[in-house]
Order: C-alpha cells, then sequence, then structure tokens
C-alpha cells in the first residue's frame, strides 16, 4: 500500500534522500510502501532513513530514521509529515543506527577495539609420542 508523506524544513531548498537515493529538494512529497496497518514495509533493511542536507553554513544534517520489522524487530508507524529543523545539532552519535543499509561507517570515527591481534603461529603439540607400527613386530627395547 502506498502511503503520501510531506516532507518539509526549516530553509525550504534542503535536499532529501531516502535510503540513500537523492529525491529532491524540499518542499516536497514521498511515496512510502507499507502494510496495510500503516507500518513499514520489510523490503530487507532494518531501517528506512530519511536525511535532509544543509543549505548554508551554520546548518546541520538532519536524520530520521524508521523501523521496518525485518526479522522480527519492532516496527514504526509511517507518519503523514516528516519536519527537519535545520537549525538543531544532530543528537549525540552518528545519527544512523549501525549497519543500515546503503550507509557506510564514515558518520564519525570508528569505535576503538583495542591494539591488533597477534598471530604466534600454530599450536605446538608437547604431549607423549605416539607411534604405529603396521607389519611385524618391532621391539625397540631388544637391540
Amino acid at each position: 500500500m502506498a502511503y503520501d508523506v510531506s516532507v518539509e524544513a526549516s530553509e525550504p531548498g534542503a535536499r532529501i534522500e531516502a535510503n540513500g537515493e537523492l529525491l529532491g529538494r524540499t518542499p516536497l512529497h514521498l511515496k512510502i510502501y507499507g502494510d496495510p496497518d500503516g507500518t513499514f514495509h520489510d523490503f530487507g533493511s532494518y531501517y528506512y532513513i530519511v536525511r535532509a542536507l544543509p543549505v548554508t553554513t551554520n546548518q546541520f544534517a538532519q536524520v530520521r530514521a524508521f523501523r521496518t520489522g525485518h526479522f522480527f524487530t519492532p516496527e514504526d508507524h509511517i507518519p503523514q509529515r516528516i519536519y527537519f529543523d535545520m537549525n538543531q545539532p544532530p543528537p549525540y552519535g552518528r545519527g544512523v543506527p549501525p549497519g543500515a543499509y546503503g550507509y557506510p561507517e564514515y558518520y564519525g570515527p570508528p569505535p576503538y577495539y583495542g591494539p591488533p591481534a597477534y598471530y604466534y603461529g600454530p599450536p605446538v603439540y608437547y604431549g607423549p609420542d605416539v607411534h604405529f607400527y603396521f607389519g611385524p613386530h618391532y621391539d625397540r627395547r631388544r637391540w
């Protein structure tokens, strides 16, 4: 089912992207396909991301992420209107959920996981020496 969503910004002319595709400049109408109960449809991504890019300096890029219910995760209702205040700084963090489809990890510094791992080589076995002899009986004790 198709839903019509009005997308507006505090500064007219802000560029709008939906899931990485440039749609146009505000104000615009966005057609979102959803389920009959008014929630986002799962097209293989955990999030449906709408992003507004600033027009002038001293403005901030804004992001709205909606859950789609992929693999039995919660799903959000499709809003009737999305409004971006371009003068507000984004909340702390990247603004994009981790691992969102179409958005690489360049939205902030990468997390620190510690020093790189060091390879020590294959494991060495210092256990008892085991020999298997097939054929005639051989006794090492008799010379």
